[in-house]
C-alpha cells in the first residue's frame, strides 16, 4: 500500500486574530502550500529521524474570519479529501471583544472504535465531539480552542496495533518491551492517536493546545529522585526520553508557539537558518537538545501563557521541570516557579490556569499524598521511608499534596490573585486539569474575593476499573478529609492554608468538558459519547454534568444535570 503524500494533519495549532498556524507531517521532502480566500501561503519541510514535517504560518487574516482552506503538497491537492462528508475544513480567527469559549480534557488512549474498542475503553468523547460537530454540532458554536491536559498519548501502555508495529521491527521481549523505544515508534503511535477521519477532521478545524503528563512519556515520569534513578539504570531510558521529548517538540509543542515565540525558540532557528540548502535534518540537534532538557530543565520552559481579551489562559508544565532533589523538592523548579509568579495577576475577568495534575485534589487525598511525601523523604524513619517511595509509586502518590512546598506556593498566588493584592481581582481563578481519570469540581471555602475553582475532566477515552472507581469515590466524601489530615499531621505536615469541598461529582465517564466565558460567570459542562443501536462509528454527544460560577457579588448559581 502506497503512503499517501500527507501522513499526518493538517492540524490547526495557534490561531490569534489574523494568523493560525497549520501543521502537517508528509511522506517525502516536500513544499507545502495552504490556500485560503485569495491568498497562498508555503513552508518547506524539515526533516526528523527520516520523517518530514512543516508549519505553514497564515498570515493577515481578518479579525473574527471564517476562512475555508486547503492544502497541497508539491503543487498536489491532499487536503480536504474528497468524498468524505465532512464540512470544509476553516481557519477561524479570534474575534476582539468575544467571550472566550474552550474545550479541555485528558488522558485519551488509541485504540479502535469499533465495538470491541468501545467495550475495552469507552467510547471516544473526542470523536463522538467531531461527529457532532461535523453534522452541524446541533447549534452547539463552536469553540475558540481545546486544551489537551496530558497523556495524548500512552508511550508506556500500548495498544495491539502499536504492539504489531513494535513486533515488526524489534524484539519485543527484549527491553522496554511493549513500551515504546524510539522516534519511530512515536511517530508511528501519534499516527494511530490522530488518524481516525472524524478525529482528523475535527483537528484540521478546531485549534489545539497543549501540555503533556507521565504517560506521554512513562507512568510516575519524575515522580521522585529514587523513580529517576530507577529509570537511569536501564539500558533503554535514555533512547526513551530523547525520543519522548523531541517527538513531543515536533507533534505537540512546536503549535503551542506564536509566531513571535516560535521564531525566538532555539529549535525553531536552526530550521529556518538552514532553509537556504533544502530541507534541514534537524535530527542530531533535536536530540541533543531534548537529552539537555531533560537533565537541565532551566534550559528550556514548556509551559506559556496566552490571553484572550478579558481571560487569561496558563498552561503549567507540571513533569519536566520538576527538582527532586530532596532537600529542594518541587513540582515547579525555581526558574519555572518565577515565571509562573510574573504571570499569576489579576487585572482579567477569569484567570485560568490548566495543569495537567490538578491542583485541587479530593481532601482526603491531598492529605494522604501530602503524608506520603513526609514519609518517604525520611519523618519516619528509614524503613518507612523505603515503604513511603513504593506505595508512591503504586497508587500515583505525586500530584500537587505531593510537593507541599509547591502547593502552598501555588495556593498563596492564588489567594493573592483572588484577594486583589495581584491587581484587581478576577471572577475566578480556575484550574484546569485532568489525569486522574475521575472528573469532578471542587471551591475553595473563602468568605469575599474571587472564587477559587478546580474543575477537572478525565479521561477522555481511557475509563478507570471499576474498583479504582470506588477509591477515587471514598476519598472524596466522608471521613476521608479528617482521616487523612490526622495522618499528615503524624507526620509532621502543617495543614494546608485553606479548606475546599467538592461542588459537583465525582464522574466516571469518558467525556469531554467545555467552558465559556458568559455574562452570568464561567459556565462549564462535560459531555460524552453514546453508542444506540450498535452504530459505534457514529456515537451521539450526550451531557454529563454542567455548573455556572457566578461572581461572588450574585450568589453561586450552580447546577448539574444527573449522570
Amino acid at each position: 500500500m502506497t503512503t499517501p503524500a500527507l501522513v499526518l494533519g493538517p492540524m490547526m495549532r495557534y490561531v490569534d486574530q489574523t494568523s493560525a498556524s497549520i501543521w502537517v507531517e508528509t511522506r517525502d521532502n516536500a513544499s507545502v502550500t495552504v490556500s485560503a480566500g485569495a491568498g497562498e501561503w508555503k513552508a518547506r519541510t524539515f526533516a526528523v529521524h527520516g520523517h518530514h514535517y512543516a508549519l505553514v504560518e497564515v498570515d493577515g487574516l481578518e479579525p473574527g474570519s471564517v476562512t475555508p482552506y486547503a492544502v497541497a503538497v508539491n503543487g498536489v491537492p491532499v487536503w480536504p479529501e474528497p468524498g468524505t462528508g465532512f464540512l470544509p475544513p476553516v481557519i477561524a480567527t479570534l474575534k476582539p471583544g468575544k467571550p472566550l469559549r474552550l474545550a479541555f480534557g485528558s488522558c485519551r488512549t488509541s485504540v479502535p472504535h469499533d465495538e470491541s474498542g468501545n467495550r475495552s475503553h469507552g467510547v471516544d468523547a473526542l470523536r463522538a465531539y467531531a461527529v457532532a460537530m461535523s453534522s452541524g454540532g446541533g447549534g452547539e458554536p463552536w469553540p475558540d480552542l481545546v486544551a489537551f491536559l496530558g497523556d495524548q498519548v500512552y508511550a508506556d501502555l500500548t495498544s495491539e496495533q502499536m504492539q504489531e508495529f513494535i513486533k515488526a521491527r524489534r524484539d519485543i521481549e527484549a527491553p522496554p518491551g511493549e513500551e515504546l523505544k524510539d522516534y519511530e515508534e512515536y511517530a508511528h503511535l501519534y499516527h494511530l492517536a490522530w488518524s481516525d477521519p472524524a478525529n482528523r477532521w475535527l483537528l484540521s478545524t478546531l485549534p489545539s493546545a497543549m501540555i503533556f503528563d507521565d504517560h506521554d512519556i512513562r507512568d510516575d515520569w519524575n515522580s521522585s529522585r529514587s523513580w529517576r534513578e530507577a529509570m537511569q539504570a536501564t539500558a533503554w531510558w535514555q533512547g526513551r526520553i530523547v525520543a519522548g521529548l523531541a517527538s513531543y517538540w515536533v507533534y505537540q509543542h512546536l503549535g503551542n508557539l506564536s509566531p513571535q515565540e516560535r521564531a525566538a525558540d532555539v529549535i525553531w532557528q536552526k530550521i529556518t537558518s538552514r532553509r537556504g540548502d533544502g530541507e534541514p535534518d534537524i535530527s542530531a540537534e533535536l536530540d541533543s537538545f531534548a537529552e539537555r532538557a531533560d537533565q537541565d530543565p532551566e534550559t528550556y520552559r514548556w509551559s506559556y501563557c496566552r490571553d484572550f481579551g478579558d481571560t487569561r489562559l496558563l498552561v503549567v508544565d507540571s513533569r519536566a521541570a520538576r527538582n527532586l532533589d530532596p532537600d529542594r523538592r518541587a513540582l515547579l523548579d525555581d526558574a519555572e516557579m518565577d515565571w509562573l509568579d510574573a504571570r499569576m495577576r489579576g487585572g482579567f475577568r477569569h484567570l485560568l490556569v490548566a495543569t495537567s495534575l490538578p491542583f485541587l485534589l479530593p481532601m482526603g487525598l491531598h492529605h494522604l499524598e501530602a503524608w506520603d511525601e513526609a514519609v518517604s523523604e525520611g519523618a519516619w524513619g528509614r524503613l518507612p521511608a523505603r515503604v513511603g517511595e513504593k506505595l508512591r509509586q503504586a497508587v500515583d502518590l505525586e500530584h500537587w499534596g505531593a510537593f507541599q512546598n509547591s502547593f502552598r506556593r501555588m495556593a498563596a498566588m492564588a489567594a493573592e490573585v483572588a484577594e486583589g493584592t495581584r491587581g484587581p481581582a478576577p471572577e475566578t481563578v480556575t484550574f484546569l486539569s485532568g489525569d486522574v481519570h475521575f472528573s469532578y469540581v471542587s471551591e475553595v471555602e473563602r468568605p469575599s474575593g474571587s472564587r477559587i475553582i478546580q474543575a477537572v475532566c478525565s479521561p477522555i477515552r481511557n475509563p478507570l476499573p471499576r474498583l479504582m472507581r470506588s477509591f477515587g469515590a471514598v476519598m472524596s466524601y466522608g471521613l476521608a478529609a479528617p482521616i487523612g489530615a490526622l495522618a499528615a499531621r503524624s507526620a509532621r505536615v502543617p495543614d494546608p492554608p485553606f479548606r475546599w469541598s467538592g461542588i459537583k461529582g465525582p464522574w466516571f465517564d469518558n467525556n469531554l468538558a467545555c467552558l465559556e466565558v458568559v455574562p452570568e460567570g464561567l459556565k462549564l459542562w462535560w459531555q460524552r459519547g453514546v453508542v444506540d443501536g450498535g452504530d459505534n462509528l457514529n456515537p451521539r454527544l450526550e451531557r454529563v454534568a454542567e455548573i455556572t460560577v457566578a461572581p461572588r457579588r450574585t450568589a453561586g448559581n450552580a447546577a448539574v444535570l444527573p449522570s
